[in-house]
């Protein structure tokens, strides 16, 4: 390992974690490409709900470098932050078009509530403690399920996984265009894995939107469209006081609070538990401002008009490059940053591209799994219900849900109970409550 650079040696604890400067830009470059079609996605959904796509797609990009950059420079972890899918489908299908028909003035309200209730809860580690409650072998379970979650995405983005007609899911028709394509980048990049070439991910990234030029998947921009100047964010566009003291409020900041507390603590433990981060007693470092991060993101984020900022599962194939420290993450909001610039450059990566990275991701988390302990079945039941409902479920927090509740189920019938952390008992009360207004 290269000898500390200076500054940023000493700051990021590089040789500590052993890791340097190259690693790391290479690292924040592969979070970056994966989740970068969250700048595509999430003003169109927001669209949906009547708002303007350019100044969604200017918040998206804002809030995700303030975001990261605080989980940077303050918690110091290798976690990217940016608007949550899932939590910006309840915004415009359900809170906005959907059963309520609110404004989504009434939503950006509602999520900039969360914020200010998260920076609370994290100020009084109310949120730490909840993490610290999750029973180890959960916690590896958690990894695992996340790293199904993740190939998921990757095999349905590029259309190789699809909804079938008799059956839920099926192949999709993988003899030509995306589909093809990424098959083609897992090959490439399983290839430079098995070379143990350095930057695997990230090359076949790369090599995958080339090749899917002649195709006709990746689509060329001309030099004159290259940069445009963002359109301006939305700022504070909140509905007034009579509003927000209502139980429709109360509801939808229920929703965004249960969903966006569980989405982030999964996300960081199976991270960290991947990245070997988690100390002998199964604690995360850093959790309490690596959630305060999450908390900040949100409250910025809505305040100039986009939905709820959280912790994202791609971080994983960073972490999956060797990124260890905060510097990772510089890495990954300073090309958020350009992306405000250059959007049309970075928009032409096509999702096929990052599919083979996501499928691969999902390889690597799977390694916790021979450290559960499957011959107690009061953990091993439980464990296996986290892992395999996120993928099936398309939920983070769904997993974790049902895990925890198998888990004080499983232990309080064999008399078992005392193992059960206390705090345990009153996530599981919300959990009840949250399935039965659900």
């Amino acid at each position: 390992m290269e000898k500390n650079p200076g500054f940023l040696g000493r700051y990021f604890k590089f040789k500590e974690h052993g890791t340097n400067v190259k690693i790391e830009i290479l690292a924040g470059f592969t979070t970056f490409m994966t989740m970068a079609y969250i700048l595509a996605v999430n003003p169109m959904i927001l669209g949906d709900a009547g708002m303007d796509p350019g100044r969604v797609f200017t918040a998206t990009a804002i809030s995700a470098v303030i975001g990261t950059l605080v989980m940077a420079l303050y918690a110091k972890l290798p976690f990217a932050l940016a608007s949550g899918m899932g939590l910006n489908a309840f915004f415009a299908y359900y809170v906005v078009t959907g059963p309520m028909g609110k404004s989504f003035e009434f939503a950006l309200t509602a999520v900039f509530l969360e914020g200010l209730v998260f920076i609370l809860l994290s100020f009084f580690n109310v949120r730490e403690a909840i993490v610290n409650a999750i029973p180890i072998n959960v916690k590896k379970a958690i990894s695992v399920g996340i790293g199904l979650f993740i190939a998921f995405i990757g095999l349905s983005n590029a259309g190789i996984i699809v909804q079938g007609g008799g059956v839920p899911l099926e192949l999709g028709d993988i003899k030509s265009g995306a589909p093809l394509l990424a098959l083609i980048g897992i090959a490439i990049a399983g290839i430079l894995l098995s070379l143990r070439v350095k930057g695997a991910l990230f090359l076949s990234i790369l090599a995958t939107t080339f090749i899917g030029i002649p195709m006709g998947v990746t689509q060329v921009i001309s030099f004159k469209t290259l940069f445009q100047m963002p359109d301006a964010p939305y700022l504070f566009e909140f509905v007034p006081f009579n509003e927000i003291f209502s139980l429709e409020m109360l509801f939808v900041l229920f929703i965004f609070l249960f969903v966006d507390m569980f989405d982030t603590v999964g996300t960081l433990v199976g991270v960290a538990t991947k990245a070997n981060m988690l100390t002998e007693d199964g604690k995360i470092p850093n959790v309490k401002k690596a959630l305060f991060a999450d908390a900040i993101g949100t409250t910025v984020g809505a305040a100039i008009g986009t939905s709820t900022v959280t912790t994202y599962v791609e971080s994983a194939s960073g972490v999956s490059e060797g990124g260890r420290t905060g510097f990772t993450s510089v890495v990954t909001a300073s090309l958020f940053l350009l992306a405000l610039f250059f959007s049309p450059l970075f928009l032409m990566i096509p999702a096929a591209a990052t599919a083979p990275a996501l499928f691969l991701v999902g390889l690597f988390m799977m390694s916790p799994i021979k450290e559960i302990n499957f011959d107690d079945f009061t953990e091993a039941i439980p464990a296996f219900v986290t892992l395999i409902i996120m993928p099936l479920a398309y939920s983070i927090s769904d997993g974790i849900v049902y895990g925890l509740l198998s888990y004080i189920i499983l232990k309080t019938a064999t008399g078992k109970f005392k193992e059960v952390h206390p705090l345990s008992w009153v996530i599981a009360f919300f959990f009840i409550i949250k399935i039965v207004v659900s």
